[in-house]
């Protein structure tokens, strides 16, 4: 594929996580993508079949964007595992920047729509909310071997946990058109988590930010 083709099929994927996002799936027409990417209906169907087409190479799109965004960020660099988990749902926080559609899952938006009518989308999304949810898990279980050995939860549904109030605060920010009702929930997130993880009382209120962790890390 040369890089034109690239660049309109690129286009594409974009316009389907902003159209998705802001009108949700069964909504968002194939006319409306091809008008946010500024494409023809033809050069569409010339790269994806159908919509649902689109839709799942969309959630590939978003995985490597998100994965990307998480695995380059500063919290990554953190050497005590809880002081990672924490500045992890920091970030999700710091995040809440924007119009909804701009910081709203794309997968959690579009499994509401499909787990009935579209299983390979519902599929996809499962997929990638499973993934980013293990590599929280990973930080979680070796902030619980130091913190919380003899603790009786698993790192692997406690970051399932995690994803499912970040999901719900979502929703709520959506119901209520803002997002200071999706900060709330990832505070009581987050206090939540540093108490399971033996936090003092200082760390479960402190929110240090993305910037510090990153300053420290330079």
């Amino acid at each position: 594929m040369n890089a034109a083709a690239i660049n309109v099929r690129s286009r594409l994927l974009d316009a389907a996580l902003h159209v998705i996002r802001s009108k949700g799936y069964s909504a968002s027409t194939v006319d409306d993508i091809c008008t946010e990417a500024g494409v023809t209906k033809g050069s569409f169907f010339h790269y994806f079949k159908s919509k649902e087409d689109l839709a799942l190479a969309a959630v590939e799109h978003w995985n490597t964007m998100t994965g990307g965004l998480f695995a380059q960020s500063a919290y990554q660099t953190l050497p005590d595992p809880r002081d990672r988990v924490l500045a992890y749902i920091d970030l999700r926080a710091e995040l809440l920047q924007g119009e909804l559609p701009d910081f709203t899952c794309l997968l959690g938006t579009m499994v509401q729509e499909t787990f009935d009518t579209h299983p390979r989308v519902r599929d996809a999304c499962n997929a990638g909310i499973a993934s980013h949810a293990h590599t929280v898990a990973v930080h979680l279980a070796a902030a619980k071997a130091q913190y919380a050995a003899d603790a009786d939860w698993d790192p692997e549904m406690v970051a399932l946990y995690t994803q499912a109030v970040i999901q719900g605060a979502f929703i709520l920010a959506k119901a209520q058109g803002s997002a200071a009702i999706a900060a709330q929930c990832i505070a009581q997130l987050r206090t939540y988590i540093a108490t399971l993880l033996g936090a003092p009382d200082g760390l479960c209120a402190q929110q240090p930010t993305l910037r510090a962790a990153a300053s420290n890390a330079q």
